[in-house]
């Protein structure tokens, strides 16, 4: 039995440059894996059973609707192994948070599976494996901070300058992805709250699907803004499509003590973590 972590993810940048014939959307951003991680279980059955996944958390959807079960028959089809595993999932990641939960839980899959099996296919392999999965389980599959290009699938892992400190912050809702982005075209600004690129530590924070998500998620946007106005903060922005919303904190300051004050004012139930950038 092999246990795997599986980081969840923030992205720093986020520029969408247009709408594909695909349906996707041409994008361009920065990621980084963050400290916070699911935990996977994994090892061979006994019996060809097939793929027995498990997980802690009864919302997480079983069966074909679950990246990890895809991935690990994606690398069954892909080795022509007969399928014969254990799946355990101790979620910690929340859903709908854009985080990248589940493209890394999948991501992860694909690696351990590898590793597990001795099937030694090469990194290049299992992104292709990968790529129909989800945009942003290829940037999982290196294990590294990235920029990616095209809708998330064109991988290029570099070192970040700083190591990160991170507040996540995220309310009771979730957003959906797909919504964000069909969304983003059409949509406006709320006047008083601040899109533009933010620099700190020699980075650019920046998020185009802010637009779409904070004229439906008002609340998102009175986070980001209330968080840049906090003495910790160095740069807020929300991840992905959200819903959560990140501070950059700065160094030496008290990032406990900012979600305690989060909560107090903004909302009791938020989920909070304090993390930092792998």
């Amino acid at each position: 039995m092999m246990q795997v972590l599986a980081p969840a993810k923030i992205n720093l940048s986020l520029k969408i440059l247009g709408r594909r014939s695909d349906g996707f959307h041409e994008i361009e951003t920065l990621i980084a894996p963050i400290t916070l991680c699911d935990q996977l279980e994994i090892g061979t059955s006994n019996s060809s059973n097939g793929i027995r996944f498990s997980c802690d958390d009864p919302s997480v959807p079983a069966g074909d609707n679950n990246l990890i079960v895809r991935a690990a028959k994606a690398f069954f089809a892909a080795t022509k192994l007969k399928p014969a595993v254990s799946i355990e999932l101790n979620k910690r990641i929340p859903h709908g948070a854009g985080l990248g939960g589940g493209s890394s839980d999948a991501a992860s899959t694909l690696l351990a599976l590898n590793e597990l099996f001795e099937t030694k296919l090469p990194r290049e392999t299992l992104v292709e494996i990968a790529e129909p999965i989800g945009s942003d389980v290829p940037f999982f599959i290196f294990q590294s901070s990235a920029l990616c290009k095209g809708r998330g699938e064109l991988v290029t892992p570099l070192r970040l300058k700083d190591d990160l400190s991170v507040l996540l912050l995220k309310p009771g809702f979730g957003v959906s992805t797909a919504w964000a982005y069909s969304h983003w075209r059409d949509s406006l600004e709320i006047p008083g709250v601040s899109y533009a690129a933010q620099e700190f530590t020699e980075q650019a924070f920046v998020n185009d699907l802010e637009r779409p998500v904070f004229e439906k998620f008002v609340f998102l946007a009175h986070s980001k803004m209330w968080l840049l106005k906090q003495p910790e903060v160095g740069a807020a922005l929300m991840s992905g499509s959200g819903s959560t919303v990140f501070a950059v904190t700065r160094p030496t300051k008290d990032a406990d003590a900012l979600a305690k004050r989060a909560r107090s004012e903004l909302d009791p139930e938020l989920w909070a973590c304090v993390t930092h950038t792998l």
